[in-house]
């Protein structure tokens, strides 16, 4: 499955997925308007064995399917690994 991948220039770390480019018409109006402007972000193929950095490829690929979009918030302050165990001597 193609997708297009958008960022909300007002909401950081918001992440907008859909199966065709610029095409938000399953998006619901209130989310879009809280998005504000989107850029895009990225264009690939997706997969359910591609890696993604934060999001199960599989839901993304469901929820495209099933509602039109995927959408994704991370938070930009959170680490992107977090260790199982604390250091020795802490």
């Amino acid at each position: 499955m193609q997708v297009f991948v958008y960022h909300s220039l007002r909401k950081n770390g918001y992440y907008l997925y859909v199966s065709q480019e610029n095409n938000f018409e399953s998006v619901p109006e209130n989310l879009l308007q809280a998005l504000g402007k989107l850029e895009p972000s990225l264009t690939f193929e997706l997969t359910t064995t591609r890696k993604l950095a934060t999001e199960n490829p599989q839901t993304v690929m469901e929820n495209i399917q099933q509602s039109g979009y995927h959408l994704q918030i991370t938070d930009p302050l959170a680490p992107l690994h977090v260790p199982d165990k604390a250091p020795a001597g802490r």
